[in-house]
């Protein structure tokens, strides 16, 4: 059986954008009949893959997402005075290992995940070729790499058009974040002056606009498949443990990155559910199909997920074997006893 391992946080953001659409306004969701706030699970991935928590807790064990490998190995045989010319056919030739090329260029067509392994296996590859001046060998191009270490992908997984057999299945699956109340998108007319602006020919304003904003409290919601994880990372139970430690010291802390500059939209989780056990997951968004309007919205919607939780088990037994609870609005619980219930 599969030991799952299930995140429920609360996190307040004041006025801000944190996740844009495609008109430059913050992204909403209906739920419950009400308009709520949304952060994209891809926005939230992103920016914790791409986290220094990432970086610091998972170094060597990150793979890259990218388009662009094949422009990467062509500079690297440009430096390794390989000619114009050779580098590029060989730099295509290599990346179109991990996907297809697009015509006369060195772009693979869609953005593909690459562990540290096969990038280390691509650039021994090249070494190789610019010693000997000479074209990749048909043989020497099985680069794809079924047995990596790359954190980063087990958890999200990938997925090669071109080579399905070394797709990997994601171990960890995130909702988009929702807001547990409804809100209205409102509207920030602003102006920008030039500084060299002698206020006598011309006194206006140097430049106009406008940006949505929104504040909300967010109901965001992970589950991390531990069995997938580490049978995603060849067995390695520790490397797991780590990469399970820095996905949740992210998603506590890491804020997505959209229109920081303008409203220091940083935060940290107020509220922490953790549940451990072999038992089917669930959400705990139906806590706020009823949107909550409570004077102190913070405690009113702890009350509601723990009011979940209770109707859950009381409906269908014990859904989690073992929970731990952090609550900064009452002060309770620990950072660090949340990290070590969810590797222990």
């Amino acid at each position: 059986m599969s030991q799952f391992i299930q995140l429920h946080l609360l996190t307040s953001y004041a006025p801000s954008n944190l996740n844009r659409d495609d008109l430059g306004r913050p992204k909403t969701a209906k739920m419950g009949g009400f308009e709520r706030l949304r952060v994209s699970s891809q926005s939230l991935k992103r920016h914790w893959r791409t986290s220094e928590v990432f970086e610091t807790a998972l170094a060597g064990k990150i793979g890259i997402r990218t388009k662009r490998f094949g422009r990467q190995l062509y500079s690297e045989l440009i430096e390794q005075g390989v000619t114009e010319k050779s580098a590029k056919a060989w730099a295509a030739e290599i990346a179109g290992v991990f996907g297809q090329i697009k015509k006369d260029q060195l772009d693979i067509e869609q953005l593909v995940h690459i562990s540290p392994e096969e990038q280390d296996a691509a650039r021994s590859l090249i070494a190789i070729l610019a010693e000997e001046n000479r074209a990749p060998k048909k043989e020497e191009l099985d680069l794809l790499k079924a047995d990596h270490a790359a954190a980063d992908i087990a958890l999200f997984g990938r997925m090669l058009a071109s080579s399905p057999s070394f797709n990997v299945e994601a171990a960890c699956q995130v909702a988009h974040a929702l807001s547990v109340h409804s809100v209205v998108v409102e509207d920030d007319y602003f102006t920008a002056v030039d500084d060299l602006n002698n206020k006598k020919e011309d006194a206006g304003s140097a430049h106009l606009g406008e940006a949505g904003f929104a504040a909300a409290l967010f109901y965001s919601y992970i589950c991390i498949n531990k069995t997938q994880l580490i049978d995603n990372l060849q067995g390695d139970e520790a490397l797991a443990d780590s990469a399970i430690k820095a996905l949740t010291e992210a998603a506590v802390k890491v804020a997505p990155s959209g229109k920081q500059n303008s409203f220091a939209s940083r935060a940290y989780a107020s509220f922490v559910l953790a549940e451990k056990g072999e038992h089917q997951p669930r959400q705990l968004s139906v806590a706020f199909l009823k949107p909550i309007n409570d004077p102190d919205q913070g405690q009113a919607a702890v009350a509601a997920l723990n009011d979940q939780v209770q109707k859950f088990d009381q409906v269908y037994g014990a859904c989690a074997d073992s929970r731990y609870t952090l609550n900064v609005f009452e002060g309770s619980g620990s950072f660090d006893e949340l990290l070590n219930f969810v590797t222990e």
